[in-house]
């Protein structure tokens, strides 16, 4: 069993006309790029083939269909191409308003022949269904080749729209007709008059007032040139002209201006049109926004060169916020603070310095480490430098400013009073020069609680860059996020070597035992990971035996190494405590561990192998040793 299930139409949805028309506006363009590049016949089955509203393309020269695609087809039964237009208007059933065949009127498919492009005009076609009322399509179409090309091409759109009205009042069908074609397409078709001063606009449709905020009395008998503003660039604009004075077909993209001062980008289709006798009588223009589309496509920079300068900043930037994306990667993928500092200044340097220092505190605030970095290479110079200029470092140096209140800096030029009053060493301020020194950005390693742990200096000099106000927004972000690294790799030694203390003083020192050997080594298995649980225990029990233990608690950390210490101390307990009972078995001390662990919860999970080693009643027997474990990996003998 099968059926269909009709869904209510979604009113906020674009129709099936819009869809089309947007559909068809993007395939013109490609067509008409195609074409310009030689290969439309190539192009057009790919994109028109599938589009849901009729498509022609029509050969100028010889006035015949030469494509059409699947919609255009349902509407004749002639398969056959190229096919003459007014045979394929006939095969079509097509007539004028008043139902007369296109063929003996001047219909919009012949002016379209002739190259004259048509911007909007109803006609009739035969009911989709038998009984029906006729059809009413919406003709648009224009020119696609430009001169000189070595065929002559037009598109044809034919957009059906649904009638509703149009039986009780033909006028007011014919402009309900106009008004739906002309919404359902974002083209904006302007024309201008050559034969009057400086080619003004005689006609504009809706939806160039919709792109533009022109109304048509604000733009007509105006020239296009005043959607032009600063940023437009004016190399193109003299293409343009010089293509309209020539009397020659072009299609640029620019940017031009709306009414309230936004700009957009404006892909700019401008096609001459003659008359019978050849002379030039009108411009066309097809003006469409792509302002999305260019800034989606990277490989149009060629027509950004008004803003080439603007846009190399914009590309810097994003560079510099990717550099921040992976400077964070790599200062977070590490814990030792020393490489965190040699990793900055290789993220620093030369990516957003030519050269750089960076200087780090302890708590009274004196320099306790100092890295540098030359784009050049000049590391011996550097060092030179720092061995004269650190000590050198007077008390009004930007240097000790930012260490004392945590507010980066930027000088700009880096002239003599400045030199003067931040470094007292001449031979340092020689150097300096020799390093390159043209702009500087003193910025904070700030830590939590605004603790300021160091100062990183960026210079510019040998690439001839000054900083700005947004290279210090980058250096002081990048100093937030390498101070927070800093300050974690800070606090995880600190707790590390308290722990690796802790863990080390609850080992034990070995005790001599009369008649053995003892000795124990302790090695981590992981270098990331050398304190813990893990510990080992030689113990003389009070009948002269001897008790041996190597137990593990979860974790590596220093709440592990505390609660090995707890066990310890239970372990020991219970070894001497069960001598003391008379029954010093390694199960029983095992057992007495278990129950006073889960009784009072000090050591959330632990394995621990413990052994009895007792002395021969006779000198020279063997030793007798006894073992129990809980959980722990056995005895290597």
């Amino acid at each position: 069993m099968s059926g269909t299930t009709s869904q209510p139409e979604d009113p906020t949805a674009p129709s099936r006309n819009e869809r089309a028309a947007a559909l068809v506006e993007s395939a013109a363009q490609i067509v008409a790029d195609a074409h310009s590049e030689g290969h439309a016949g190539v192009v057009l089955p790919t994109v028109l083939s599938d589009v849901p509203v009729a498509i022609l393309l029509i050969d100028l020269d010889q006035r015949a269909v030469t494509y059409a695609n699947h919609s255009a087809v349902a509407m004749t039964a002639e398969h056959r191409l190229p096919t003459p237009l007014d045979q394929w208007g006939a095969a079509a059933r097509l007539t004028d308003l008043s139902g007369q065949p296109l063929a003996s009127s001047a219909s919009p498919l012949s002016r379209l022949a002739t190259g004259n492009p048509v911007s909007g005009e109803a006609v009739r076609a035969p009911a989709a269904e038998p009984g029906g009322p006729p059809r009413t399509l919406w003709v648009t179409g224009f020119p696609l080749s430009p001169d000189g090309a070595a065929e002559h091409l037009a598109l044809v759109v034919l957009l059906e729209v649904a009638s509703g009205p149009l039986a009780e009042d033909p006028e007011l069908a014919l402009q309900l007709l106009r008004d739906r074609a002309i919404i359902a397409t974002d083209l904006a078709f302007t024309i201008t008059d050559p034969r009057q001063d400086d080619n003004p606009l005689v006609w504009v449709n809706p939806a160039f007032s919709r792109v533009t905020g022109y109304d048509p009395d604000e733009a007509v008998g105006r020239n296009c040139r005043f959607l032009q503003g600063p940023a437009t660039d004016r190399a193109v604009v003299q293409e343009l002209a010089d293509a309209v004075a020539a009397g020659e077909a072009i299609t640029r993209t620019l940017v031009n201006y709306r009414k309230d001062g936004t700009a957009f980008w404006n892909q700019v289709a401008v096609s001459p049109v003659f008359d019978g006798d050849g002379h030039l009588v009108s411009f066309v223009g097809v003006q469409t926004d792509v302002t999305e589309r260019v800034r989606s496509e990277t490989e149009r920079e060629q027509a950004y060169a008004a803003e080439r300068a603007a846009r190399r900043d914009a590309e810097r930037s994003r560079a510099r916020l990717a550099l921040l994306a992976e400077a964070s990667a790599r200062l977070t993928s590490t814990l030792d603070a020393e490489e965190n500092v040699q990793r900055l200044a290789e993220i620093i340097v030369p990516a957003l310095a030519d050269w750089a220092i960076i200087r780090l505190s302890d708590d009274q605030g004196r320099m306790v480490r100092t890295v540098a970095k030359h784009c050049d290479g000049l590391e011996d110079l550097l060092r030179r430098y720092l061995t004269l200029a650190d000590p050198a470092l007077t008390d009004e140096s930007d240097v000790y400013r930012v260490l004392a209140d945590g507010e980066p800096g930027l000088v700009a030029e880096y002239d003599d009073d400045f030199v003067a009053r931040a470094v007292s060493d001449p031979e340092a301020r020689q150097l300096a020069k020799e390093l390159g020194t043209g702009s500087l950005m003193y910025v904070p390693l700030v830590a939590r609680r605004r603790e300021v742990l160091g100062v990183m200096t960026f210079v510019a000099g040998p690439s001839g860059h000054t900083f700005t106000p947004e290279d210090l927004d980058i250096a002081t972000e990048l100093g937030r996020r390498a101070g927070l690294t800093l300050d974690n790799a800070r606090l995880y030694e600190r707790e590390h070597r308290a722990a690796e203390t802790l863990q080390r003083s609850l080992l034990p020192d070995l005790p001599e035992v009369a008649g053995l050997e003892v000795a124990a080594r302790y090695l981590t298995g992981d270098a990331d990971a050398d304190v813990g649980g893990d510990w080992y225990e030689v113990l003389p029990l009070p009948d002269g035996s001897i008790g041996l233990a190597v137990g593990d608690v979860v974790g590596h950390d220093l709440s592990a190494a505390a609660a090995m210490g707890h066990l310890r101390g239970l372990l020991r307990a219970c070894a001497w405590n069960a001598i003391d009972d008379g029954n010093g078995d390694p199960t029983v001390v095992l057992e007495r561990v278990d129950r006073l662990m889960q009784g009072l919860h000090v050591v959330p999970l632990a394995t621990l192998l413990f052994a009895r080693l007792e002395r021969p009643v006779v000198d020279g027997a063997a030793w007798r040793l006894r073992y129990a474990s809980a959980g722990h990996p056995p005895l290597l003998a």
